[in-house]
């Protein structure tokens, strides 16, 4: 329970759920997050800072590039779950429209 509950308080944050949603299709180089979640490089470090203290990130070091990429398959499977039902929901209103 406790994991859950540092997964979710990490992902309620907007920037963090941006870099997080970014990673679950691989690793990236901060150079790709930053433009992707149009905020400056000093806030996507902190954030990823944090993701990192959690475990819900890991990072690695090429030269002078940074890499980030899922650490935590729990979280990946929330998304996941997550999204599906949000799709689902979307779809049912489009449907109920249509009537």
């Amino acid at each position: 329970m406790r994991e859950l509950l540092k997964i979710f308080k990490a992902l309620c944050d907007e920037t963090r759920l941006r870099i997080v949603e970014f990673l679950l299709t691989g690793e990236k180089c901060v150079c790709e997050i930053v433009p992707f979640t149009k905020r400056s490089q000093s806030t996507v470090s902190i954030q990823l800072a944090k993701l990192e203290s959690l475990g819900i990130v890991e990072s690695r070091r090429q030269g002078r590039k940074v890499y980030y990429k899922l650490a935590n398959e729990k979280v990946r499977k929330i998304l996941k779950t997550l999204n599906k039902g949000i799709n689902k929901r979307r779809n049912k209103d489009t449907d109920n429209q249509k009537i």
